[in-house]
């Protein structure tokens, strides 16, 4: 038995190993072709992010929408939207702030100095680089116009909801129409391109190119799917209870392809892809993926009115985030400072779920 054990632990270890390996390879491929799909098309890099590599990065989140709404388990797929937004936002933009930071005081100072001196300035001559990063890029108007709109939606859907307190099949159907109606927009506005046209070649691989980014992101999704399953099992093995697994390793797990993508963007230079998947991954989970969840159960026959003040302590967190995210992009500034606060906040949110249980 014990054999048996082993086994299995080390099988799940090797599986988490080989995980990584394709998550790090299909991350790549997802970034520099999503980058060339953006460069073509002239929709800029935040749109490409906002609704391409969003699409594709939520399916984890979408195929738990499907299957909650024909299994009769609408709560769990509400619950998972509201804690991949948290997630999104405060861990995702959270951990690129202080990575970068390291990164730049990397090279200036040695790790001990940086850790005492967190607190603190840097050091005398080193500090204004070192402490002034920031990993806000310089948005075009109609780039900085999806992300306010897309943080809007994230806020007010979850205000209303808990407003009106029950939320049926129609506001699902008023959540999809939403979805398409601002993808349908978002494909007809066109930016200059930052290298000019694109060659008639370049534009001829354009099906190509999107393709490999799609592929790339639904590796991203496979391989976070095996991670976690492996990553459940040892925790189980270990003798942790299904509730922490689900809070923790769950919650993080159908987070991780926007995760593993976007802290690569924004180390590869690409803050504005980035952006736009974090804040297009909110924008489908509370409207595509809610909507799903609220309008498929009636079309199988069995509606459903969720009773949102179940969700009120997910609903705050959710509003929160958001609005930080909000006031710190209007300053146009968030650096390792801004970075701290959403881990902390985050941690909050960590330490209230986990104490609920």
């Amino acid at each position: 038995m014990a054999e048996i054990l082993l086994t299995g632990f080390i099988f799940d270890i090797v599986v988490i190993a080989v995980s990584f390996l394709v998550l790090n390879w299909a991350s790549n491929l997802v970034i520099s072709n999503a980058v060339k799909v953006s460069s073509i098309t002239q929709l800029g890099k935040t749109a490409v992010g906002f609704s391409l590599i969003a699409f594709s990065t939520s399916l984890p989140e979408l195929t738990v929408a499907i299957i909650a709404a024909v299994s009769g388990g609408a709560a769990i797929s509400v619950g998972n939207v509201f804690g991949s937004n948290i997630v999104n936002i405060c861990l995702i933009i959270g951990l690129a702030a202080i990575l970068l930071h390291i990164k730049r005081v990397k090279g200036k100072i040695g790790f001990k100095e940086f850790f005492l001196n967190m607190g603190r300035q840097i050091l005398p001559g080193k500090s204004s680089e070192a402490s002034g990063i920031n990993i806000v890029p310089s948005f075009a108007k109609s780039e900085l116009n999806s992300i306010y709109f897309g943080i809007f939606v994230a806020s007010i859907v979850p205000m209303i909801l808990i407003y009106i307190s029950g939320a049926t099949w129609a506001v699902g159907l008023i959540l999809l129409f939403i979805f398409v109606g601002y993808m349908y927009r978002l494909t007809k506005v066109r930016m200059p391109s930052e290298n000019g046209e694109a060659p008639p070649e370049e534009k001829s691989k354009l099906k190509r190119y999107v393709l490999f980014t799609v592929g790339g992101a639904l590796g991203v999704v496979a391989s976070a799917y095996f991670l976690v399953e492996s990553a459940v099992n040892i925790a189980t093995s270990v003798g942790l209870s299904q509730q922490v697994i689900g809070a923790t390793i769950i919650a993080v797990g159908t987070s991780l392809p926007e995760l593993t993508l976007d802290l690569k963007a924004f180390i590869k230079g690409h803050p504005g892809l980035a952006f736009g998947d974090i804040i297009g991954s909110s924008f489908v989970n509370i409207t595509l993926i809610l909507g799903i969840t609220l309008f498929v159960p009636a079309l199988l026959g069995s509606p459903v009115v969720m009773q949102m003040e179940v969700f009120q302590s997910l609903v705050i967190f959710s509003i929160v985030t958001n609005m930080l995210f909000w006031y710190f992009l209007s300053n146009g500034k968030i650096g390792w400072k801004e970075g701290l606060i959403f881990l902390f906040v985050y941690a909050l949110f960590l330490a209230t779920t986990l104490g609920s249980l």
